[in-house]
């Protein structure tokens, strides 16, 4: 049985689901799920790219910015850099972060011990092969993150991918899009909302819907914020991802929301019904309700910027060379897809809270700012 009979049988059994059901139901069903049925999604074979899809430069960037953090913790007795990476699909961050500090510093690579943490089963046989130079320090196979981490939590585009329910404001009062049936095909329905939560985020955002706009509200992210600050004992949460704030989210400019599928790197407005599971489901990050609930879990904002802010102030252009060889080349083209305008560069964030850290601006953010 492939997955959209699953949901329609759920639907007659129990009525119209919330959109935010559905989705959790096509990316993570343990067996049918779009990211628990393979190791990897992105690439040239893939559905989307990623800023690790075009090489190792940025990992080598991520480390420079991870090693500047080493010093603290090392002054105040601690011996181990605990990076727990969540959303770590087949490692080949890790494997770039690993890989570069061995190389350029090594003093913060022996003190490293690295954590991949993933819903999909599958992905982990592909981390075991992609770090075997490093297996001694690093453990795959987690699905949720662990606990006492002193270090940092690394989620690169992960938030993006988490459930999201959908809200649309109606002659003034807030509804929610659920997932039903009509003639044996699967359809959105605007019902009273599932959950109190819905309204309590935009109370707690001091925000309100406009007549008309539909939206997306990511509970999920922001409970995925608590559970991190909850696992980190000292340290820093990075997160790299598409994000608007919420003003520009729920706009007439967004009045349909951001929801999007995509297969095969085609954009697939609503197809994505008929196939659950086989399509990619994403929808921009709100990065005010994001900062909102760093600070009901007690985090510190240390920076959020664009990519390309992130990647120059941390020595994007000294890795790179005018030589005509192949390698040189493609470092040259790789770093420009991160910091391309319109895309990578200006659509991707850096965002970095704290935790019991100094407060200062990291370097990556020292000269940033969002677009």
């Amino acid at each position: 049985m492939t997955l959209k009979p699953l949901i329609l049988s759920r639907v007659r059994e129990r009525g119209p689901i919330p959109f935010a059901d559905y989705m959790e139901l096509a990316l993570y069903h343990p067996v049918h799920g779009y990211y628990t049925s393979a190791s990897r999604r992105s690439g040239r074979e893939g559905d989307f790219f990623t800023n690790v899809d075009v090489g190792p430069l940025f990992g080598e960037i991520l480390a420079a910015q991870l090693a500047e953090l080493w010093p603290q913790f090392r002054g105040t007795g601690a011996d181990r850099f605990h990076l727990v990476e969540a959303g770590a699909s087949d490692g080949r961050l890790a494997r770039d972060v690993l890989d570069a500090a061995k190389r350029e510093h090594p003093l913060f690579y022996d003190s490293l011990r690295v954590s991949l943490v993933d819903r999909s089963r599958v992905a982990a046989d592909e981390q075991r092969r992609n770090l075997s130079a490093h297996a001694g320090r690093v453990t795959v196979g987690a699905t949720e993150l662990p606990y006492g981490v002193t270090g940092a939590i690394v989620a690169n585009e992960l938030l993006d991918a988490l459930p999201v329910h959908r809200v649309v404001m109606q002659d003034g009062v807030l509804r929610e899009l659920h997932v039903a049936e009509n003639g044996n095909r699967l359809c959105q329905v605007a019902l009273p909302p599932s959950t109190p939560r819905l309204a309590h985020f935009f109370s707690r955002l001091n925000l309100s819907l406009p007549e008309g706009v539909a939206a997306e509200v990511g509970l999920a992210a922001m409970d995925w914020i608590a559970s991190a600050a909850a696992s980190l004992t000292r340290g820093y949460i990075m997160i790299f991802d598409y994000g608007l704030e919420a003003d520009a989210l729920f706009s007439p400019l967004h009045a349909g929301g951001t929801l999007m599928g995509f297969r095969a790197h085609t954009a697939d407005m609503e197809a994505w019904l008929d196939a659950p599971g086989a399509s990619d489901l994403t929808a921009h990050v709100n990065l005010t309700a994001i900062r909102a609930a760093a600070e009901d879990a007690g985090l510190v904002p240390l920076g959020m910027t664009d990519q390309t802010y992130f990647v120059t102030a941390l020595g994007l252009a000294a890795r790179l060379d005018e030589g005509q060889s192949v390698g040189s080349i493609r470092r040259r083209l790789a770093a420009r897809t991160l910091v391309m305008p319109g895309g990578l560069g200006s659509t991707m964030k850096a965002i970095a809270f704290g935790k019991d850290v100094k407060g200062e601006a990291l370097r990556a953010f020292s000269a940033g700012r969002l677009t």
